[in-house]
Order: C-alpha cells, then structure tokens, then sequence
C-alpha cells in the first residue's frame, strides 16, 4: 500500500517529459471564481441596487486583443440577485479601477469624479506648458523665489541654534527661580498685611473687639443677694438690732447701693442687745441732778431698743425688780 500524501514521485529511467501532450485549451476559456462587487451599481432591468462588496460566482475571461502596457485585461460575468440578468464589467490598468460594460449603471461617486478632475487639470497644464514658453518662464521665476525664502528660512534656523549653543540654560532657570521667589515672598506680605488691616490685628499682636449694644440689663447691673452665715443661734438677735437701727436712723440711708458687710463682732458685742445689765441709775436717779442733754440722750439711744421685739424681751425686768 502506498503513502497517502507523496512527496517524492518515481520517475523512470527512460522519462521524458517533451513527449507528454500538451492540451490545447481555447484562449476564450472561462473560470468561475467567487468575487465581490467592485463598486456601486444598478440593473438597468429590473432596477436592484447592487452594493459595492456584496459576493457573487462570477465567470472569469481574459479580454482578447486588449492590454495596457502589456498587463492583461479581465472581464467578469455576474448576475443580478433579483432579476438574474446578466451584468459584465472589466478591469481598467490604466487608472486602476473597473468598468461596467453592460447590464447595470455605476452610481454617482464624488469621490473618484473629483480626482478625475484633478488628474485632467494637472494634464492640461503640463500641456500648456509645454506648447507656451511664457508660462513657463513666470513658474520658473516662481520657483526659484520659493526656494530663495526656503533658503533664508534655513540660515535664520542655523543662526538661532547658534544663539541658543551659547546660552547656559541652568543659570537662566535659576535666576528665574529666585525672582519667582522673592514674588512669592511679597505676595504672602500682602496678604498678611490685608489681613492684619481687615480683621483689626494692631502691630502689638492684641486684637479689638467691639463690645456689643444690648437693651437687656446685664448680669452685673442687677443686685445680688448675699447669703448670711451664722455662726452661733444668737447671732439672729443681733442681726435684728441692727436693722432696727437702721430703720430708726430713717430713709436716707436706704440706697440702691449694696452696703458693705460688717465684720463679726465678738461674742459679748453679740450678746449686748439679748443681755442687758441692771442700771445704777434708778436707784440713784434722785441723788443725782439729771440735765436735760443726759436725759434726751439716753431717751433716743432707749428708743431704737425698744423698737424691737426682741429688744423688748431683753427690757423685761423679773419679779424681783418689780418688788
């Protein structure tokens, strides 16, 4: 059994390969090969548009007597997707592209039109160059006065380069880097001092304020009451002669001033308006001439005791001395 796949045939000795018969196909002979629309196109039959890159079995022919610089041209046979006529175009060497021969029409294309206008202006001018001596005088002159700025231009470019071999680029950078600095610095003084002006900072660092007006009485202004301590159970009474003095001096020395607090007394200033010590004087009041300054005298300093009542229960007297 031999390989599947051969790759070295037997020749024999006695081969020759002139005596093979060569086949003689015609030079008509077509292939069927599988293609795409080359362009957009419409059936003249039935009027389906056939768009550029749809796929078709087409029929492929070599054009007979018809070549372009010695490149063969081909002509292919499709059919139309609606209808099935039959559309023919071929190859175009010359400006790369294709022709549609029969069977449909090519669609409008600005594109390949607007070259084609570009291609026929440039072709009409190189004709009138030619055939008028003039015209071609003044696009010489005109070249040589673009290629005189071309040249001027590349003498500027060598002469900056040469300005700029010179230049140290590290000492430029750093004498821009302190003016920018010394900017900065100032540019934060600025500011400071803005700020110093807008928010009331004085030079010494204290800051005014200003006291706001307000129509409620503050808390200062109104009176407090002073809370009394008592040391014994007898300072009450003392307490109590004392503001039955202050009523017997009068009204004036009532004020909307907070008088000052007395010191304490000792123990036997305290006692002095509960205990009240036995006079000499009744019993000696005949013997000895009372004045009239002594007796007014001792009728106002009885009189504000008296007032009291407790200063009352001091004046009580015992059985003893009613007796």
């Amino acid at each position: 059994m031999s390989e599947r796949k051969v790759l070295n045939k037997y020749y024999p000795p006695d081969f020759d390969p002139l005596k093979i018969p060569r086949l003689r196909l015609p030079k008509d002979r077509q292939y069927t090969v599988r293609l795409m629309a080359p362009c957009n196109m419409r059936c003249k039959t039935c009027g389906e548009y056939i768009y550029k890159g749809k796929k078709f079995n087409a029929r492929k022919e070599t054009v007979q007597n018809e070549d372009y610089l010695g490149i063969k041209v081909f002509r292919f046979y499709i059919k139309c997707p609606r209808c099935l006529a039959e559309v023919t175009f071929k190859t175009d060497p010359q400006n790369s592209d294709y022709i549609v021969e029969h069977g449909a029409t090519r669609n409008f294309q600005a594109l390949k039109l607007a070259e084609e206008a570009a291609e026929r202006e440039a072709r009409e001018e190189e004709e009138d160059e030619k055939n008028n001596p003039m015209k071609l005088l003044e696009k010489r002159t005109q070249a040589s006065k673009q290629e005189m700025d071309l040249i001027e231009a590349l003498e500027d470019l060598k002469d900056l380069n040469k300005r700029q071999a010179n230049v140290n680029f590290d000492a430029m950078l750093g004498r821009y880097a302190a003016e920018r600095e010394a900017m900065l610095k100032r540019q934060e003084e600025e500011d400071e001092n803005l700020i110093a002006s807008v928010f009331g900072k004085s030079a010494e660092g204290a800051v005014k304020r200003i006291v706001e007006d307000s129509d409620e009485d503050s808390e200062e202004d109104k009176p407090k009451r002073q809370r009394t301590t008592y040391e014994k159970p007898t300072d009450i009474l003392a307490e109590g002669t004392s503001v039955s003095n202050t009523h017997a001096a009068g009204p004036t020395l009532m004020s909307t001033s907070k008088a000052p607090v007395a010191p304490k007394s000792s123990s036997k200033s305290l006692l002095a308006g509960l205990v009240r010590p036995k006079s000499t004087q009744s019993t000696s009041e005949p013997q000895k001439p009372a004045g009239s300054g002594a007796s007014s005298s001792q009728s106002a300093t009885s009189n504000p005791v008296a007032s009291s009542g407790l200063n009352l229960l001091g004046t009580y007297s015992g059985s003893d001395e009613s007796d």
